[in-house]
């Protein structure tokens, strides 16, 4: 009863999130290309998924580490083995639907084994991933938008270094759809991400003696849009949106490349110059520097993730930020979403762009990121007791940020 009081004192802003999603798309697809306004209503669509499902990688990592509970590891396997078995044929033959497309492949080297370190350390800092960042930030976390502003200053000093961090030496990127197949890239892939989930399996039976229970959720009637979902309902439908994403943009789903263009435009505005930074150079962005704001497709989507997140938020009647945010917590926001942004950058992406489709377009720097992302929050972990009230007695839960 009082969810659906919630609910209707919300439906207003429901209205308006849902209203600006709708003509954003419509604005942005009929002035640039149709299929930039519809990667706004699929931006929707992920953060609708990702707030319903409370599907977080920060939170996940963290039960994971601290209580020996691998639900959430084990869902992002079932995620990522649903994205290879769809990506990779695509990927092998180098179109879809008649479309060329090309995954996220980079280099492994010192920028991304520390980038991909000081991403996870922030992670559990900040309160969140890149994802989680957003689609919190959108539901209504005030605490969020700190971590938000802080991540995309991050970004923009990140990019202002990222040609000194790509002069140390690396290795030439490697792709399993290249080297081995389609095929044998899609069965090396499963094998891992069973092994993981069989070593979280392991790790949760040795602690407790027995697997965590999964809280029972019936998806009938106006649940799809009130939430809560299954955690492994959101697995599936981010591999499927990721697929989409892929469809229509000819890339797989990205997220901070657009927070260090906002980092950049906005300096711009404030008199500053990018032009000769090394990162800004790339033909891709320079472009991308040059060009409005509202072509860029990373940019479309995490507005539309945002405004998805708050429709979400709305329609399960959880829709109350509160500015009341400790200064600890506030401190924690600042460092975590400076070490995010600039982590991400040398990293050639977050937990999405190099984690979620990297692993998902074959590249081994995506495994190698996961490792040494992982390595940083086992010490983001250790360091949140400094920061947040209570930490070191309190069990995390999965949908805590």
């Amino acid at each position: 009863m009082m969810q659906t009081v919630a609910t209707q004192r919300l439906a207003p802003v429901t209205q308006l999130a849902a209203g600006l999603l709708l003509l954003g798309a419509l604005a942005v697809g009929s002035v640039f290309e149709a299929r930039t306004g519809l990667l706004m209503v699929v931006g929707g669509l992920f953060g609708m998924v990702l707030y319903h499902a409370a599907f977080g990688f920060t939170a996940a990592w963290r039960v994971l580490i601290t209580e020996r509970r691998g639900r959430g590891l084990r869902a992002q396997m079932v995620m990522l083995a649903i994205a290879v078995l769809l990506f990779f044929p695509a990927l092998g033959a180098g179109s879809l639907f008649g479309n060329p497309v090309t995954g996220f492949v980079a280099p492994i080297g010192v920028s991304v084994v520390l980038g991909a370190f000081l991403f996870g350390l922030g992670m559990q800092l900040g309160g969140g991933c890149a994802s989680g960042t957003l689609f919190t930030a959108g539901g209504g976390n005030a605490r969020m938008l700190i971590t938000l502003l802080f991540f995309i200053i991050g970004s923009l000093i990140g990019s202002a270094h990222f040609a000194w961090w790509q002069s140390l030496p690396a290795f030439q990127p490697v792709s399993l759809v290249q080297t081995a197949g389609a095929g044998g890239g899609i069965a090396i892939s499963l094998a891992l991400f069973a092994a993981i989930a069989a070593i979280t399996v392991v790790m949760e039976k040795r602690r407790h003696g027995q697997l965590e229970e999964a809280p029972r959720v019936e998806m009938r009637e106006r649940r799809w849009l009130t939430g809560p979902w299954p955690l492994l309902a959101g697995a599936v439908a981010l591999a499927l949106l990721n697929f989409v994403t892929l469809a229509l943009a000819g890339r797989p789903w990205g997220i901070t490349s657009a927070f260090a263009l906002w980092g950049a435009k906005g300096f711009e505005f404030l008199g500053g110059d990018v032009s000769g930074w090394g990162y800004w150079q790339s033909p891709a962005n320079a472009q991308a520097l040059q060009a409005s704001v509202w072509s860029d497709v990373t940019t479309v989507m995490n507005v539309g993730i945002m405004l998805g997140a708050l429709v979400a938020a709305t329609l399960a009647g959880r829709f109350a930020p509160n500015f009341r945010i400790p200064l600890k917590s506030v401190a924690a926001a600042v460092i975590g979403g400076l070490m995010l942004g600039y982590g991400a950058r040398l990293a050639f992406g977050c937990n999405i762009g190099a984690y979620f489709s990297g692993i998902a377009s074959g590249s081994l720097h995506g495994w190698v990121w996961l490792v040494a992302a992982f390595a940083g929050n086992m010490l983001g972990v250790k360091l949140r007791p400094l920061f947040f009230e209570g930490e070191a007695g309190r069990r995390p839960t999965a949908k805590s940020c």
